[in-house]
């Protein structure tokens, strides 16, 4: 999930060496924390990457969240 969400924000994004993306796994749930930088928080379109995320948690069996700072 984490290199799914990296790739779509260095796609959105003008500065993608300023994107940062952790990943924490528990036993049903994913955390994954988008960090770009502040001229790029409006080019991240925080739904679509939940919902990419989502759909690909899906055949996990997981519930993703996504946060965006």
């Amino acid at each position: 999930m984490k290199e799914l969400v990296e790739v779509i924000a260095k796609a959105l994004v003008d500065f993608p060496d300023e994107v940062v993306v952790t990943e924490t796994e528990s036993e049903k749930t994913i955390v994954i924390k988008l960090k770009v930088a502040a001229l790029d928080m409006g080019k991240i379109i925080g739904k679509a990457i939940r919902s990419v995320v989502k759909a690909a948690a899906a055949r996990e069996e997981k519930k993703v969240i996504v946060e965006i700072q």
